[in-house]
């Protein structure tokens, strides 16, 4: 069973029944200090949680772990059973294509280039949505700009070191200042379970179009339609406006 690249958030839509019986003083401070400790811990527990959900994925293939509550955080989805890990010394990102100037870059590379950070919501074309998301890198266009397109081209296909996965925008939308070849998640470094080290990020689009484990940019005459497309999904996929849902927009 193969699922759309990227992570799966859980959201509990249950509300709390209000009514019950009076507590007393001692109770109630005990009861909010218990509450103020689980605030501290819980951001420890969720990144400890994904952890352990992205590793076991990894050996999953019939896709149990999707099953499992994962308490409103990011899944590991993939879709190869298993995914090589890069680092900043084995990291390579290529740029090619109908460029002048084909470039490879390091992490390191991209690290030192002008970094752009953005809070946007995250919209899965399943129905989840993840509000108010840091996501930090650098701008598609900018790298782009450094390759020097020629005229000849109209679009821009992304492959991944996952072997397998594939997306592609058009030209105008890879140069919007919302789509970012990301580094950073949440304020943190993106790791491998959320396609680190470096992933794309396209903002206003479902998350399938930002392809997780980036390792190519190959500029293009035509749109080439990416692994989820070539299965049916809207190759133009902005929120709201395809795939025949009408979720509000994430920008």
């Amino acid at each position: 069973m193969t699922r759309p690249q990227g992570e799966m958030a859980q959201v509990d839509s249950e509300q709390p029944d209000t009514r019950g019986a009076p507590v007393g003083r001692r109770v109630l401070l005990g009861t909010l200090g218990l509450g103020a400790v689980g605030v501290l811990a819980a951001p420890v527990l969720q990144r400890g949680m994904e952890a352990f959900l992205g590793g076991a994925a990894e050996v999953d293939p019939i896709g149990v772990t999707g099953l499992l509550p994962n308490g409103g955080g990011f899944r590991y989805y993939s879709v190869t059973s298993s995914v090589p890990r890069k680092d900043a010394d084995s990291y390579r990102l290529t740029v090619d294509g109908l460029v002048d100037r084909p470039t490879t870059y390091g992490l390191a590379d991209l690290r030192a280039l002008p970094q752009t950070r953005m809070v946007r919501d995250i919209q899965c074309v399943t129905g989840w949505r993840v509000p108010g998301t840091p996501m930090e890198g650098v701008r598609l266009s900018e790298l782009l700009d450094a390759a020097g397109v020629r005229s000849s081209a109209g679009a821009v296909r992304f492959t991944c070191f996952d072997g397998a996965y594939s997306e592609s925008l058009t030209l105008e939308q890879a140069r919007r200042a919302d789509v970012l070849v990301a580094l950073r998640m949440q304020d943190e470094d993106i790791g491998h379970n959320h396609g680190g080290p470096a992933r794309l990020y396209v903002a206003p689009m479902y998350f399938y179009k930002s392809a997780k484990w980036l390792s190519g940019i190959t500029v293009t005459k035509d749109v080439r339609p990416g692994y989820w497309e070539r299965r049916g999904y809207d190759v133009d996929a902005w929120v709201g406006r395809s795939n025949g849902r009408d979720d509000e927009p994430t920008t």
